[in-house]
Order: C-alpha cells, then sequence, then structure tokens
C-alpha cells in the first residue's frame, strides 16, 4: 500500500545491507496477510464495531507518547487539515476495517485476501476518474485479467451461478471496502499532507475512534473473551502501527516503485495461512483465480515502472 500513509518515516542506520531493506515489505505484507486470517477469527468473537472502535482507540493510545511532541510543532498543519484527516479515517480506519469484519461473517479469507488484490487497481481507475492521471492500454489488460480472477474465485467457476444468484454477500462487502480503501489511497496521494508517519497514524486513528464511538455506545455488544482481546491487540499493534511503519521504512529505503508489488504477496500470505490455520479448501479455480488476480496486478505495475523507466521525448 504504497500510498496509504505520509511519505516520510522514521529513520534508520544508513549502513543497512541492500538486502536487509526487503525484509520491511515482506514483513509489513506478512502482518496484513495474518490480520486477515486475525478477522476472520473475530467474527466468531467480537464484532464488527467493537473490533474497528477498540483497534483504533488502542493504537492511538500506543501512539500516543510518540506522536504529542512532534503535533506540537506542527499545530497550524494538524488545523488545516483536521477534515482531511476525519476524511482518511472514515474511509481506511471505519468503512474498509467494519466492512472486512463484517463481510468475514459471510466469505473466506482466501477470498478476501483475492479481493484486496484488486485495491492497486481501484485505485488506479480512481486517480484517472477523479485526478485525471492517465491510464495505458497494459494497465487495462492488467485490471481485466485481475476481475477475471476474481470472478473465478468467488463463482468457483460456475458463472451461471453467479449470473442467476449474484455475488455472495460477503464478496459483496469485501468489494465495497476495497473501494473505500482504494478511494482512501487516492486521497492520500492527492492530499500529500506535510506530516510525519508516526504523525498521521495517531490522526488517523484518533478520527476513526472518534467515528465509532457513537456506534459503539449505540450498537456495540462489548468485548467479552480472550480471543476477542487477542485480535484487538494483534489488529491494534501489528496490523495498525508495525506493518505500516515496516511498509513505510522499506518506501524510503528502496522506493516506491520497487516496493509496491509487494502489496502482491498479501493475498498469497492470506491464502497459504487460511489453508494452514483455518482449514480452509484450497480448491483449482481459488487458486488459479488468485494466482490470476495477483498476476494482472503485477503485470499492470510491471508495465508501467517500463513506461516510466523509458525516458520521454522533449521539443527540441
Amino acid at each position: 500500500m504504497s500510498s496509504i500513509y505520509a511519505k516520510r518515516t522514521l529513520a534508520i542506520p544508513p549502513r543497512t545491507p541492500a538486502r536487509v531493506n526487503y525484509l520491511f515489505p515482506i514483513f509489513a505484507c506478512l502482518l496484513w496477510g495474518a490480520n486477515t486470517i486475525v478477522t476472520k477469527l473475530a467474527s466468531g468473537s467480537v464484532g464488527p464495531i467493537d473490533i474497528g472502535f477498540f483497534r483504533w482507540l488502542v493504537a492511538a493510545v500506543v501512539l500516543l507518547p510518540f506522536a504529542l511532541p512532534r503535533l506540537r510543532g506542527n499545530l497550524p498543519t494538524v488545523r488545516a487539515n483536521l477534515g482531511r484527516f476525519l476524511v482518511l479515517g472514515c474511509l481506511g480506519g471505519v468503512m474498509y476495517q467494519c466492512l472486512a469484519y463484517h463481510a468475514a461473517h459471510f466469505t473466506s479469507a482466501t477470498n478476501m485476501g483475492v479481493i484486496q488484490a484488486l485495491i492497486p487497481l481501484i485505485a488506479l481507475a480512481l486517480s484517472r476518474v477523479f485526478m485525471g492521471h492517465p491510464v495505458r492500454g497494459t494497465s487495462i489488460l492488467g485490471a481485466v485479467i485481475s476481475t477475471a480472477g476474481v470472478v473465478a474465485v468467488v463463482s468457483q467457476g460456475d458463472l451461471a451461478r453467479l449470473a442467476a444468484q449474484g455475488l455472495n454477500r460477503g464478496d459483496a462487502i469485501m468489494l465495497i471496502g476495497a473501494l473505500a480503501f482504494a478511494a482512501y489511497n487516492v486521497l492520500m496521494q492527492r492530499w500529500k499532507i506535510p506530516l510525519s508517519v508516526l504523525e498521521s497514524l495517531f490522526l488517523q486513528a484518533t478520527a476513526a475512534s472518534l467515528i465509532l464511538l457513537p456506534l459503539q455506545l449505540l450498537v456495540g455488544t462489548g468485548v467479552s473473551n480472550l480471543t476477542a482481546v487477542g485480535c484487538i491487540g494483534f489488529a491494534a499493534v501489528c496490523a495498525s502501527i508495525l506493518a505500516p511503519l515496516t511498509w513505510m521504512t522499506g518506501l524510503s529505503r528502496l522506493g516506491a516503485a520497487r516496493v509496491s508489488g509487494f502489496f502482491n504477496l498479501v493475498p498469497i500470505v492470506t491464502a497459504a495461512l487460511a489453508v494452514l490455520l483455518l482449514g480452509e479448501s484450497l480448491s483449482g479455480w481459488v487458486l488459479g483465480g488468485g494466482l490470476l488476480a495477483v498476476s494482472g496486478v503485477v503485470f499492470a505495475e510491471y508495465s508501467a515502472r517500463r513506461a516510466a523507466a523509458v525516458p520521454s521525448e522533449q521539443p527540441a
């Protein structure tokens, strides 16, 4: 998720071996993939509003002592962008996360991971529509390949049944969540708020907590077992803090063009963990469709990277 958070991040020692730098985005993808499994586990022990609210509340409390000293020197920037942080918190912290937790009641973790693979392509389409970014033919072809893969997964190869009955409820909810998160990515890229990763994380976590607070008070059922506590703790610390920090560290060391492709590891990690830990079956349609979905994104990003590397002709 290369545009999820602001571009500045914590400094790391300049003499870190080059091969070690690849561990940062790989570790982030492992955490995000594992969080999809945690989302599925949470569906039987804690409600979507409860885990969403407590996840971001815990993340905000943990980040507070680190972010507050920085925020004191950037109060004008914070005040000028409060509305934007509320929008970002709503899209990324409330809509996407709560919809994912709700979708987990009706679909498999494997399907959720495959649908997540569409987020970069949805963001590409939104960038074209709302920001005027050009879209190459190779990007469209990549989108077609990925869409075919997702259709294969959610239909299990039975297109007639899919046409007659529509999407599985969980898959449809997850697609809406993916759309919200893609919009979040586009807005992060467009606004480029000049704050550090810690500040941005804290403000978005706080915004998500405030938005979810009324819902928590109205329809929340509370946390009543250790499984729910564990799911909330993992989501708050690992998926909401460690994953974005390691991802952005990789960005700062390797650059966005080289790191963005690593996000395609997330659905692969999710599918592997779902089979190992949840006992989900890996049918030929799921395996083939998942590979198609990821391949489409890889093809689109690789083509875009090659096109960017070719110098454009300058007028004489």
